[in-house]
């Protein structure tokens, strides 16, 4: 391996791991020399490799996060009133789901639950948007229209810019 190339976490890792046993068997001022030599190669912490020589050196997963308050019944409740509403911003859609929510129950586009109902009370206007931003990702996009063709009698007309204040008449305004 070349001085240039950094070692990959793995190769860290393993470096670390076949270290331990010298630093187990070792006194207080060769661990301190260990360590630092450790350290130099591994680029790590020093409070960081003295967590690994003292665990057992397993990679341990991410603990989860939080999971999702608002499942997939706010989502497709969010996407018909979005539609129902025009797709207006978030900001003016939240103050308003409720009683667009059983407005659109009494006519038959949704069913609404009172579980749904507290949700639809409760969501932020920045959960509104990302959930709308997840949820117009799916939608086609429109095609873009091109660049203008040069119109070839506007081409032959000279065109300039004149100053606004010309006194002298036979300009057009």
């Amino acid at each position: 391996m070349s001085t240039d190339e950094k070692m990959t976490v793995d190769e860290r890792r393993k470096y670390v791991r076949m270290m331990k046993g010298r630093y187990a068997k070792e006194g207080r001022k060769e661990k301190g020399r260990l360590m630092d030599e450790i350290k130099a190669i591994t680029e790590y912490d020093r409070k960081y490799l003295i967590r690994l020589m003292k665990g057992d050196g397993k990679r341990r997963p991410r603990q989860g996060g939080r999971g999702r308050k608002y499942g997939g019944e706010v989502d497709d409740a969010l996407r018909v009133i979005s539609e129902s509403l025009d797709n207006i911003c978030a900001e003016r859609l939240t103050p308003n789901l409720v009683w667009v929510a059983e407005h659109l129950a009494r006519h038959g586009e949704m069913e609404v639950s009172d579980s749904l109902l507290v949700l639809l009370e409760q969501v932020s206007i920045s959960t509104v948007g990302r959930i709308l931003m997840r949820i117009r990702q799916d939608e086609r996009r429109l095609p873009r229209r091109g660049p203008r063709r040069e119109n070839a009698v506007l081409r032959d007309i000279p065109m300039l810019r004149l100053d606004w204040d010309i006194p002298v008449p036979g300009y057009f305004e």
